[in-house]
């Protein structure tokens, strides 16, 4: 069975061609965009999903009769009719973005603009556009797995947490000043003032715990610098949205997700106005190593192989390949270790049949970090390896 998340992003990769012509943007940066806006929204209606009146308001939308399977394949099939305001689900998108937005309607903008780098008018367009396909994908979840709207809460609920390496950087702490429902603020008012006497207890325990990490914290692992180098772990596999095949130059075929690194790099090949850069970077998202290693394990050698396949079809493409760390442990260790990954990574494309000289591998420890390191989320984001085009 399909989760929610998967629903709804199922089905923005066919809209992103599309809709790059008509505003005249990338394939990727247009995905990304419709990304990013659909991710705020789930989160947003994640946020408030605990709320009565604001649900059923949703899931009103979300089971009009107008919101069919048939109207999203008209809408995909013809994208210029919901930028003229000519699609049946354009009043209910309008009316989806203001309900779970509000007047933080700008701030998200903004931000999705930044995320997916252009300007407030498009990041607007992709925000509207992003919203008949987030209806379509919830429809199609409520009516195949035949869900309520509590059950709908809960789903969303659940999968929040896989939203978060999708979003726009800033955009939790805009959901987080969304007010509650009135009973659940008196339900935490009174559950506070019944166990005010409990924080002595937390805080004496919070204190020991810190003194416990700080007496052993020079025995911690190296491994803890960076475990598996998985973009987040398993968490970040619901995020990569459906397999599909893709048909390379030389014929042969890949079954990739629409959101994996396969699929991002090809359209930065494939885009004649995309130009190598120092700062394009695709994060691998399926390779795992044994702990504390730079052995690759066996589950990593899907993708290793669709990369091959990749660069064996477009032979004047070179790469280069980072390792990363987060910053715990010791700093010229997890350097080292991110270094023999990224040249583990290279040396196993170069058995795939890839030249070594199209190729260079450099480990960056904790350097250039992409996530928080003060929290588990930011510090797994940071563990990874990463190849950048450096020609083509």
């Amino acid at each position: 069975m399909a989760s929610l998340i998967e629903n709804v992003m199922g089905l923005l990769g066919p809209m992103a061609g599309p809709l790059s012509t008509q505003l005249g943007e990338s394939t990727d940066t247009v995905q990304r965009g419709l990304q990013g806006g659909a991710a705020a929204m789930l989160s947003g209606l994640a946020s408030r999903a605990d709320e009565p009146g604001f649900l059923s308001q949703i899931f009103g939308l979300i089971t009009n009769p107008a919101n069919t399977g048939s109207s999203i394949s008209a809408l995909m099939a013809n994208p210029s009719a919901a930028l003229s305001g000519g699609s049946p689900l354009t009043e209910m998108s309008g009316k989806l973005i203001s309900t779970i937005f509000g007047s933080r309607l700008t701030g998200i903008t903004d931000a999705l603009g930044q995320f997916s780098g252009v300007g407030a008018s498009k990041a607007g367009t992709l925000l509207s556009m992003a919203a008949p396909l987030v209806l379509g994908g919830l429809g199609r979840f409520v009516r195949d797995n035949n869900v309520s709207a509590s059950d709908l809460a809960a789903s969303l609920k659940s999968e929040a947490p896989k939203l978060q390496g999708l979003m726009p950087a800033g955009l939790s702490g805009l959901f987080s000043g969304i007010s509650p429902a009135p009973a659940a603020a008196v339900d935490r008012r009174t559950a506070a003032t019944t166990n005010r006497w409990l924080w002595p207890v937390v805080i004496l325990a919070a204190v020991l715990l810190a003194a416990l990490w700080f007496f052993n914290r020079s025995r911690a692992p190296v491994s803890e610098g960076m475990q598996t180098a998985s973009n987040a772990g398993s968490s970040a596999m619901a995020t990569l949205g459906e397999f599909f095949k893709a048909r390379l130059p030389d014929g042969v075929e890949l079954n990739i997700p629409q959101f994996g690194i396969e699929n991002r790099l090809l359209s930065f090949i494939q885009d004649s106005s995309k130009p190598v850069d120092d700062t394009t970077w695709f994060n691998f998202d399926r390779l795992r190593f044994d702990t504390g290693k730079a052995t690759l394990e066996a589950s990593s050698e899907e993708q290793l192989k669709n990369v091959a396949e990749i660069l064996k079809a477009y032979p004047n493409v070179h790469v280069k390949i980072g390792g990363y760390t987060d910053n715990t442990g010791n700093e010229d260790a997890n350097k080292a270790l991110s270094e023999a990954r990224a040249k583990s990574v290279m040396d196993s494309l170069a058995g795939k049949g890839i030249d070594p000289s199209r190729m260079e591998a450099e480990g960056y420890g904790d350097q250039h970090p992409v996530g928080d390191n003060t929290t588990e989320e930011g510090r797994a984001k940071n563990r990874r390896i990463a190849l950048r085009v450096t020609q083509k």
